[in-house]
C-alpha cells in the first residue's frame, strides 16, 4: 500500500512540474485578452463599464484555433438573437414575471433552432439584460451588440498574436495516466493476492473491489479522449504547430490500445468474481492458483506501464521517445508471452470447470494485451492514420492490411526507431 501511495504522489508531482508553466502562460493569455478588450470597449463607449467585452474575449480566447471562428460567430449570433427578442418584448409588454418567463422560453427556443450549443443560454441572458433596461432598450441593445463584437474581435486577435500551444504533450500525459491507473490496479491486485496466500482473507470481496476500480477506470476514458481530441484540433490552423512532428496518430493508437486493454482487464476481473466457488477456493492447490494469478497480473501491469510511458515520451517534445522505451516494452511483452505459455499449459492440464473458465479469461486478456501493444502493429496503425486511403470510384472497399506495393512501415515513419531484426518481438502461433 505504501508503494502505491508513493507512486501516486510521484505522479502528481511530475504532473505539476510539467503543467505549471503551461498553466501560467494560459492564465496570462486569458488575462491579456480580457484587459485589452475592456480597454478597447471603454475607448469606444467612454463613461461606461463594458464588462461584456472581457467576458466574450475570455470565452473566445480559450478555444482551439479550429473552433475559434465558430465560437466567436456563435456568441455574436446568440447576442443578436437575444437583443432582438428583447427589443420586441420591450416595445409591447412591461417587465413582469410572465413576460420574463415568455422571453426566456422564446430565447432558448430560438437558440436551439440556431444550434448555438454552449452559447445557448447567452440568448436568454442578453434578452433579460436588455429587457431590464425598459426605456431605451433599443439603445442598450445596440451597445450590448457592439461590446460583444469588440470582445470577440479582441479574443480572435489575441489567439492570432499569441496562439495556444499544441497540446500533444498534455494528451500524452493523460494517456500515460490511464496506463498508470490500469497498472496500479493490477499491481495492487497482485499484492493483495499474495497477502491472501500468506495471511488469508476474503478473496471474493477483494475481487469485487478490483472490479469496481476497473469500472471507474473505463468510465474515465472519455475524459482522456477529450484531451486527445483537443490536441488534434489544436494543431489545425495553429502557427505553433508548423515544423513540429504530428504525433496524433501515435496518441490515437495508444489510446485505442489502452481502452481495449482496460475493457479486457475489466472482463477478466468480472470472471474472477464469478469464479468464487468453494469447490476450488478451499482446495489445496488454491495457493498455487493465486500466486500464478498474481504473477500474471504483475506481468500485465509491467506491459501496460511500459506502453503508456512509450506513448507519453513519443508525444512530449521535452522527453522524446528513445530506444530504451522500446526495449522496455519489448521485455514486458516477452513476459506476457511467458504468461501466455503458462496459461496454455494450465488449460491443457485440465482442472475444475470454474478454474478452466478463469484461466481461459486470463489467457484471453493476455492475448488481447499482446495484440494491442504489439510494436509492429502500432507502426502499421500509425501509418494508416497518417496516410488515410483514398478510394477510387468503383474500387473495392479498403482493408486494414496495407497494399503490397507500399514500402514497409519502418520506411515511412520515424515515430519508432528502427532496431535490428533480432530484437523484434517474438512471434507465437
Amino acid at each position: 500500500m505504501g508503494d502505491w501511495w508513493r507512486r501516486g504522489l510521484t505522479r502528481e508531482m511530475t504532473r505539476l512540474r510539467h503543467e505549471g508553466r503551461a498553466t501560467v502562460l494560459w492564465s496570462l493569455r486569458v488575462t491579456f485578452a480580457a484587459v485589452a478588450s475592456y480597454v478597447v470597449a471603454t475607448l469606444i463607449f467612454p463613461g461606461s463599464q463594458p464588462l461584456l467585452a472581457p467576458l466574450t474575449a475570455m470565452l473566445v480566447v480559450q478555444v482551439t484555433p479550429v473552433s475559434l471562428l465558430a465560437s466567436g460567430l456563435d456568441r455574436v449570433l446568440a447576442v443578436v438573437a437575444g437583443v432582438s427578442v428583447a427589443v420586441v418584448f420591450a416595445a409591447v409588454v412591461p417587465l413582469e414575471w410572465w413576460s420574463l418567463g415568455m422571453l426566456i422560453l422564446v430565447a432558448i427556443t430560438i437558440g436551439q433552432v440556431l444550434r448555438l450549443r454552449s452559447n445557448l443560454v447567452e440568448v436568454a441572458i442578453s434578452g433579460m439584460l436588455v429587457l431590464g433596461v425598459g426605456v431605451g432598450a433599443e439603445s442598450a441593445a445596440w451597445q450590448r451588440l457592439a461590446v460583444t463584437l469588440v470582445g470577440a474581435a479582441v479574443g480572435i486577435a489575441a489567439n492570432l498574436l499569441f496562439p495556444p500551444k499544441v497540446a500533444s504533450a498534455d494528451a500524452g500525459r493523460a494517456i500515460d495516466g490511464l496506463a498508470d491507473s490500469v497498472s496500479d490496479l493490477l499491481n495492487r491486485a497482485a499484492d493483495e493476492l499474495a497477502e491472501l496466500v500468506t495471511e488469508g482473507g476474503d478473496l471474493a470481496a477483494a475481487a469485487r473491489a478490483w472490479l469496481g476500480e476497473a469500472r471507474r477506470i473505463t468510465h474515465d476514458i472519455p475524459q482522456v479522449g477529450a484531451a486527445l481530441l483537443h490536441a488534434e484540433q489544436g494543431r489545425r490552423f495553429n502557427v505553433r504547430a508548423v515544423g513540429t512532428p504530428n504525433v496524433g496518430p501515435g496518441l490515437r493508437q495508444g489510446l485505442e490500445a489502452l481502452e481495449h486493454s482496460a475493457v479486457a482487464i475489466r472482463g477478466m476481473l468480472r470472471s474472477l468474481v464469478d469464479a468464487q466457488d468453494p469447490s476450488w477456493a478451499d482446495d489445496e492447490s488454491t495457493e498455487y492458483v493465486l500466486l500464478g494469478l498474481a504473477q500474471t497480473f504483475r506481468e500485465m501491469a509491467t506491459g501496460v506501464d511500459a506502453f503508456g510511458q512509450l506513448v507519453h515520451d513519443e508525444a512530449d517534445p521535452a522527453q522524446r521517445m528513445s530506444a530504451t522505451d522500446v526495449q522496455a516494452l519489448r521485455e514486458a511483452l516477452d513476459g506476457l508471452h511467458e504468461a501466455r505459455a503458462r496459461l496454455e499449459d494450465l488449460l491443457m492440464a485440465g482442472t475444475t470447470p470454474e478454474l478452466l473458465e478463469l484461466h481461459a479469461a486470463v489467457l484471453s486478456t493476455v492475448k488481447r494485451l499482446l495484440r494491442e501493444m504489439d510494436l509492429d502493429e502500432r507502426i502499421r496503425r500509425q501509418v494508416r492514420l497518417l496516410r488515410p486511403p483514398r478510394p477510387r470510384p468503383g474500387a473495392a472497399a479498403p482493408t486494414d492490411r496495407p497494399p503490397a506495393h507500399e514500402p514497409s512501415p519502418d520506411a515511412e515513419t520515424q515515430l519508432l526507431p528502427r532496431l535490428p531484426d533480432d530484437r523484434r518481438d517474438k512471434r507465437h502461433p
